[in-house]
């Protein structure tokens, strides 16, 4: 397409956020940035990066930190399995390339929870490999440009963008390309209403000459959310709390919350306060509001039951942790009893 990456890299120099990330070759710290901000907004996740540039200035650093500690760390970021896999792949970027990250694609791609994409994007960003990056900005901006009408979330649709992006970069500088077709979806082609009048590509834009912007890209179809119910127990002694460690494969895997019943759907309040005291011999204090937490695929409707003191310890279960309430900042919990504990 003509002039494509003079248009959008002469956009990019007058329009792009100073990041952190952007102002490094330094690939372990454009690894960092890309999985915290794999679901996630950069307002958000750029606390977390400076956090973990600071606490783990180096790959060795973070793979000799506890899992714990790096769950801990990365509380209230969400997608949790992404902090796991970022300190998996850290203990083998340290014991197997001896500290220095890998600098060829398909090596990078083999570290867990390394896809095409962001290895893509390590490769191009650190190292000026001629990768092309499609992430969700560039499927965006392709499936304009092109009038793309194959869904982006099918294996045809893949190969198409993949493709396009592909004959896009060609010969160009893969880093200034990547970054500023990036950077272009996520503060221009936006979503919803974007300024198409001043875009610079809009004499190549088919989707604008089409009249069809606001239906690109086009999905095949969403997932439709489980409703979960949870009812967390807060345990208090007046000094000790208790936790359980998430340990089955399952949403916060490796988290710690108060000990957890879940219900099925239609289970009133009055029910589960009739089932907690017959089966802990000792009545709930009070009920929190129910809280709601949106998960991809899951909804989560929970309550926090709170008790003034501890069933007898025959009723307690073997994965009950006694924790001393002011240690709780040392666990890391899931977002929903984060927000919980902080409007309490």
């Amino acid at each position: 397409m003509a002039d494509f990456h003079l248009l959008i890299a002469d956009w990019y120099r007058q329009n792009a956020r100073t990041l952190p990330w952007r102002n490094t070759k330094n690939a372990y710290f454009i690894w960092l940035s890309e999985i915290i901000l794999q679901q996630t907004r950069v307002n958000q996740g750029l606390n977390y990066f400076l956090k973990f540039q600071n606490n783990y200035p180096t790959v060795k650093h973070l793979a000799d930190a506890s899992e714990q500690q790096v769950l801990a760390d990365w509380q209230g970021l969400g997608y949790y399995s992404r902090a796991r896999n970022l300190h998996f792949a850290a203990k083998i970027v340290a014991s197997e390339f001896d500290g220095v990250f890998p600098s060829s694609f398909d090596e990078i791609k083999k570290l867990k929870g390394v896809g095409d994409y962001t290895a893509s994007a390590i490769a191009s960003f650190a190292f000026d490999l001629p990768h092309a990056v499609v992430d969700g900005n560039v499927f965006r901006v392709l499936s304009r440009l092109y009038d793309v009408e194959t869904p982006i979330d099918t294996n045809e649709g893949k190969k198409i963008f993949d493709s396009l992006a592909k004959d896009l970069l060609g010969n160009n500088p893969p880093a200034i390309h990547n970054q500023a077709i990036m950077e272009f979806g996520a503060l221009h082609c936006v979503p919803a209403n974007p300024n198409c009048e001043i875009c610079p590509l809009v004499s190549q834009c088919l989707a604008f000459k089409n009249k069809t912007i606001s239906e690109r890209p086009q999905k095949r179809g969403k997932i439709v959310p489980k409703n979960r119910y949870f009812h967390f127990l807060q345990f208090n002694d007046g000094k000790n709390i208790f936790l359980e460690k998430r340990i089955n494969k399952d949403i916060w895997q490796h988290l710690f919350q108060f000990p957890l019943i879940e219900s099925g759907e239609g289970a009133t309040i009055e029910e589960i306060k009739s089932r907690l005291i017959e089966k802990y011999k000792i009545t709930p204090i009070s009920v929190s509001n129910q809280i709601k937490h949106i998960l991809t695929h899951q909804r989560i409707y929970a309550h926090v039951w709170r008790f003034n003191s501890f069933p007898n310890e025959d009723l307690w279960d073997e994965n009950w942790i006694k924790v001393d309430s002011n240690d709780l900042i040392n666990y890391p919990i899931p977002r929903l009893l984060d927000r919980y504990l902080l409007e309490e």
